[in-house]
């Protein structure tokens, strides 16, 4: 008797939807996204066609970062809700047939973790404040930063302890002054976060999204390194850095593959990891590390035909010798909204853009991720006023940069004015919605047969029905310049017009971001071959 194939781990190819808590939906009418709110919507999730949620950070924080600045990793915000409604949202997405990831931030804490307020009320040399990374100031009684390592948010990684001690001491953060960076070389570090990947673990959650992962390893001795551009924190560039994509860094990862591996299950762990280049990202990959890496190269990508094929070129070359999936997403809650990257100014080019970028995205070899709103068509909101702006990049950069918050704006889920049904009560939301979202919102396109989310319905019933979308790997067929044709399995084809001129619409569509009797600029079909 011949044994079935056996069968892939979920996260292979699965869609995966990003979650902003604080923007997804408000059960309790205070104008800001919770936990009760995320299950009351898990049904919508479910039906729009994802296997899986990711969680963004939900834990106790100051929220300096928008959360990333975590105070307790083993418990939850009190805006967003309590433990117990943590474990009865994982387990009414597990009864609905979604996974869950959530997030952890290992980089750096918060300021007002216990552990750094400890550190900072002990004395240089301390067990407390090795947890950290402290070091005496240079120039006369240290009033000088360490060195010339910068921060992702503007300005020095390096703030200075005001104790009033010569030579005066400081301490990095290669994110906010309030996201002081953990010191992975000590172990008690190291066996603290054991403890907190099991506590989730045990909670029942299916995998972790792993922040700042290149960060987590710095060169000992803290020494300078010659920026490209000493006032941009661009990590794809940069070539030998002793604070981002340090060797030593996988040694974490493949220890907490082994915590992972120790559990029942078929848990997951994702980088997120901005490197120089794919070959650099596979190293991250494998077997006793980790499974899966967001493709920020594709994220970042202009659209733009040739510069597509060789992203969808490189990632599979440099991921296929380690047997690692690719992923592929386009936007999330640190990125400009594809919409309006695509668009470039002009909307309803945008949204043609969009539809045909997805569907592309959809039927590459691999996962996916999509981040909440794109399925509505939403843009990035850019007119906020500056009073109401809170990302901590908007004030450390005196203002030359918005910041985040324009992807952050709450979800529109019906009626005609604000709140749109994100939240119930009187409450305005944390960030002001668009009038015109009023057209945008899930009721309104659950009516509307054209809309976006059912397109995105349309595409991931397709995508989980048809078997070649399962397939290996790519063939990609012969095309004109700006089109992108490609062949999955024996009977599934995709074509992408990204030209300036119509093509013939190939027999066999099954589904088209724009209909016609041609593939008009700008659009993607599916085809499905007899």
């Amino acid at each position: 008797m011949t044994e079935a194939p056996a069968r892939a781990p979920w996260w292979r190819d699965a869609v995966i939807y990003e979650i902003y808590p604080r923007s997804f939906a408000d059960a309790d009418g205070d104008g800001e996204g919770d936990i009760p709110g995320i299950t009351a919507r898990l049904p919508y999730l479910a039906d729009l066609g994802v296997d899986a949620v990711w969680v963004a950070p939900w834990y106790p924080s100051p929220m300096a970062d928008g959360g990333y600045d975590v105070s307790d990793y083993c418990d939850i915000h009190p805006r967003f809700g309590t433990l117990q409604d943590a474990d009865m949202m994982i387990a009414e997405a597990h009864r609905l047939g979604l996974k869950v990831i959530v997030d952890l931030v290992a980089n750096h804490s918060s300021s007002e973790h216990e552990w750094f307020r400890a550190a900072l009320a002990s004395g240089p040399g301390s067990p407390a404040r090795a947890r950290y990374h402290f070091a005496d100031g240079s120039g006369p009684g240290g009033v000088e930063p360490p060195n010339n390592w910068i921060s992702a948010f503007g300005g020095s990684a390096w703030s200075p302890v005001e104790d009033g001690r010569t030579p005066r001491q400081w301490y990095l953060h290669l994110f906010a002054p309030e996201q002081p960076d953990l010191n992975w070389d000590d172990e008690g570090v190291r066996e603290a976060f054991d403890d907190v990947l099991r506590f989730w673990l045990e909670r029942g959650v299916d995998g972790f999204r792993l922040d700042a992962a290149p960060a987590m390893a710095k060169v000992p001795g803290y020494p300078p390194f010659d920026y490209p551009d000493p006032t941009r924190f661009e990590t794809a560039t940069w070539e030998g850095n002793p604070h981002w994509d340090v060797d030593t860094v996988h040694d974490i990862f493949r220890r907490w593959r082994r915590v992972v591996d120790a559990h029942p299950g078929e848990q997951v762990l994702v980088a997120e990891a901005v490197v120089n280049g794919p070959e650099r990202l596979a190293r991250y990959l494998g077997p006793d590390e980790i499974q899966t890496a967001f493709n920020f190269d594709w994220v970042h990508a202009p659209w733009d035909a040739e510069h597509l094929r060789d992203v969808i070129d490189r990632t599979l070359a440099a991921l296929q010798p380690i047997g690692a999936p690719a992923t592929w997403a386009m936007s999330s809650h640190d990125e400009t909204r594809h919409l309006t990257r695509f668009g470039a100014g002009d909307l309803d080019l945008g949204r043609r853009r969009a539809r045909a970028a997805v569907l592309l995205t959809l039927a590459l070899p691999g996962g996916a991720y999509l981040y909440q709103g794109e399925e509505l068509g939403l843009e990035e909101v850019e007119d906020i006023p500056e009073a109401l702006l809170q990302d901590p990049v908007f004030v450390r950069s005196g203002g030359r940069h918005r910041g985040r918050d324009g992807c952050r704006v709450p979800l529109p889920w019906s009626g005609d004015r604000s709140p749109f049904g994100f939240s119930p009560g009187p409450a305005d939301p944390w960030l002001p919605q668009p009038a015109h979202w009023a057209d945008l919102t899930v009721e309104a396109q659950q009516r509307d047969p054209d809309s976006m989310l059912h397109l995105y319905r349309t595409a991931l019933r397709l995508r989980s029905e048809v078997h070649d979308l399962r397939a290996p790997g790519l063939h990609w067929l012969p095309a004109r310049d700006g089109v992108l044709r490609f062949r999955r399995g024996d009977r599934f084809e995709c074509l992408a017009n990204l030209g300036d001129a119509a093509v013939p619409l190939p027999e066999g569509v099954v589904l088209s971001s724009r209909d016609g009797q041609v593939v008009e600029p700008d659009t993607t079909v599916w085809v499905v071959h007899p």
